[in-house]
């Protein structure tokens, strides 16, 4: 019971977070500026700070007021939303690998915001004792140095670590009892498996590389997906046409953007009925995926704005809001 207590007033404070959450209205306030600086103006309203004139940095700060908020509400123990952190330790983990074994340095290349600390990462890369690092990233790691050090191929070093990334991301869903991070890490999956094969389709690629760079997945069948990315985007297309994933069709013709502006208004939909579920850490959960997908919107805004984007071009890309 007492758990259930502790998830009630959670939730209710995450109800009233949720109120200043960023709906249509002020998504069109924010296109009818006129420029950069006025969005900014109109983000200070809305409680953004906005004083850096930075969009990274406004952007970084709006993520880590969100994960702040959590931590006051669940505690320091965070373990149950590390499938939303692990794609920043794969990051960490592919810049820690071409440092080593490149001899190339990239400053502020490393997220501080993952569930293993960067320097730790580059430890174990540099020693080649890749025992320091969680057992699920070991082998990738390893891998990975391999493929770089004698094959001296950085695309497959790529392959080799986002493959993990996902398959760490599945995992995390898939044991956790929430259905919130279920689908998460599912669509998570299944959209990037459909990115690589309209990539991969559109480049050539053969279907041994598509066989090493897909993730398995619960609603797509990545054979069947391989051997119709090694054919052509069009069969692509056809095999996508009989999955969840149908709808999708008509936005991966369109360009990658739209596909991707697909996927998220997906999983806006998918969680939205969440914020109901009172007794258990599912509307938590998926208020960090709204915040998430706002300031990844107000970041498409913000990038039109400074690019002198057309709206059109800009409205391509923004997201369906959670409220």
């Amino acid at each position: 019971m007492a758990e259930k207590q502790d998830y009630v007033y959670a939730v209710a404070r995450i109800r009233s977070k949720e109120l200043s959450l960023f709906g249509a209205q002020t998504l069109e306030q924010l296109m009818a500026c006129k420029n950069y600086e006025d969005c900014l103006h109109v983000l200070s309203e809305k409680g953004w700070d906005v004083s850096s004139g930075n969009a990274g940095e406004i952007l970084s700060a709006e993520r880590e007021k969100t994960w702040k908020l959590i931590r006051e509400l669940i505690g320091e123990d965070l373990s149950a939303f590390d499938v939303f952190l692990y794609a920043n330790d794969y990051h960490n983990l592919k810049a820690a690998v071409k440092e080593v074994c490149m001899d190339s340095k990239t400053p502020n290349i490393y997220f501080e915001s993952g569930t293993i600390d960067p320097s730790l990462i580059l430890k174990a890369v540099r020693d080649q004792d890749f025992t320091q690092l969680p057992e699920q990233m070991r082998g990738a790691a390893q891998e990975a140095c391999r493929v770089l050090l004698q094959n001296h191929d950085g695309q497959m070093c790529d392959v080799v670590i986002d493959r993990a990334a996902l398959e760490a991301v599945l995992n995390a869903g898939m044991a956790s009892d929430n259905e919130v991070l279920q689908k998460y890490a599912e669509l998570t999956v299944a959209s990037a498996d459909i990115r690589i094969a309209v990539r991969s389709a559109r480049t050539g690629k053969p279907l041994e590389f598509l066989e090493h760079a897909l993730a398995p997945c619960s609603t797509l069948d990545v054979k069947k997906l391989a051997r119709a990315a090694a054919s052509g985007v069009d069969a692509v297309l056809e095999y996508l046409a009989m999955t969840p994933y149908a709808g999708a069709v008509p936005a991966v013709r369109k360009s990658v953007s739209s596909f991707e502006r697909w996927c998220d208004d997906l999983l806006m939909e998918q969680i939205r009925p969440q914020k109901y579920n009172p007794f258990t850490i599912a509307p938590v959960a998926a208020y960090l995926l709204a915040r998430e997908n706002e300031i990844k919107t107000v970041r498409i805004i913000l990038s039109g704005k400074l690019n002198r984007l057309s709206d059109e071009s800009v409205r391509e890309r923004l997201r369906e809001t959670y409220v």
